[in-house]
């Protein structure tokens, strides 16, 4: 009688300590190719080289990075690896940021300190909020990529196949790389989907001075319907536990998000500002979650706008939103 047969997960996930609120970061090892390897600092490298020696791999035997965003807990690492001859596989937005992300920090500093102080923010505490990210810089060193990668492209890892996709609302240039299993199709994920967090829509300045703020909220909902309704079996996801019913999972996510819009409407009953509505949503916030709240509540109205229910306007050089 013939034995089952056992599915094996191509990839084996590692846990890399951060100093960020999150907790560890997953970085996924198939192979000589390691896909998120974590933060700049000596504890995660310590454990990444400890994880890497346990599977007698050298850092130097690691021949490709991928990069499925570029937040300094998933690619900070990347630098090292780099030094030490591996290929750095990101998307051209992840590149572009990666390759001076100081530079980076410098643009949304400017950017969003402006564009706070228009959503009702007092100026000392728009200086501050966007002040706070420069501790980030530490863990993420810029790095080049060498080889850019998107929608349709593919990378070989183990004699497998694996397929790019790119997907938006949680971070720029964000990558979801999928594969099929043994017995199931997979996909890992980054930060996209989360096993018992709601991804935050993290606020993104434009793309380039000038033209517009993008709508992140109204993309991530979207790009997750899109990705329910493609059949996956298992997400490997870039913080806690692996996901076994990524569908169910994407109707929570949509679920949650969908309550905190009719909050969000529920706030507007006259002229409102962004800042009000964050005020209305969380109250007393302390001022190192602003950027997250400011996010959330920005996110949601943009939802609404788009649905035709609020609309914005400037008043006085400040953005207030009412309903239609």
């Amino acid at each position: 009688m013939s034995q089952p047969r056992v599915e094996r997960c191509v990839f084996t996930r590692l846990s890399i300590p951060t100093p960020f609120q999150v907790g560890p970061v997953n970085a996924y090892l198939a192979g000589r190719t390691l896909v998120d390897p974590g933060p700049e600092s000596e504890e995660a490298w310590s454990r990444l080289l400890g994880a890497l020696e346990e599977r007698a791999l050298e850092p130097d035997d690691i021949d490709r990075v991928l990069i499925t965003h570029p937040h300094p807990d998933h690619f900070g690492l990347a630098r090292r690896f780099s030094d030490l001859g591996a290929t750095v596989v990101a998307s051209p937005e992840a590149a572009d940021i990666m390759a001076d992300f100081e530079g980076r920090f410098e643009y949304e500093r400017t950017y969003f300190t402006d564009f706070f102080e228009r959503c009702g923010m007092a100026s000392e505490t728009a200086d501050t909020v966007t002040d706070l990210p420069e501790t980030y810089l530490r863990y993420a060193p810029s790095v080049d990529t060498d080889r850019e990668v998107t929608t349709d492209d593919a990378v070989v890892v183990q004699n497998t196949t694996l397929s790019v996709r790119k997907t938006s609302g949680h971070a720029s240039g964000e990558l979801l790389f999928s594969y099929d299993g043994d017995e199931s199709r997979q996909a890992i994920v980054g930060d996209h989907v989360l096993a018992d967090i709601t991804p935050n829509p993290f606020l993104l300045p434009p793309p380039e001075p000038g033209a517009d703020r993008p709508s992140v909220l109204p993309a991530y909902n979207e790009s997750l319907r899109s990705l329910r309704d493609q059949g996956f079996d298992r997400f490997l996801p870039g913080h806690r536990d692996r996901i076994e019913t990524p569908r169910d999972r994407i109707d929570d996510v949509l679920a949650e998000h969908e309550a905190r819009t009719e909050n969000v409407a529920d706030l507007v009953d006259g002229p409102t500002t962004p800042v009000e509505v964050m005020e209305g949503l969380f109250g007393d916030l302390p001022v190192t979650e602003y950027f997250a709240g400011m996010s959330e509540a920005v996110g949601h109205l943009d939802v609404l706008e788009s649905r035709g229910a609020v609309s914005a306007r400037d008043k006085g050089g400040i953005i207030v939103y009412e309903p239609i």
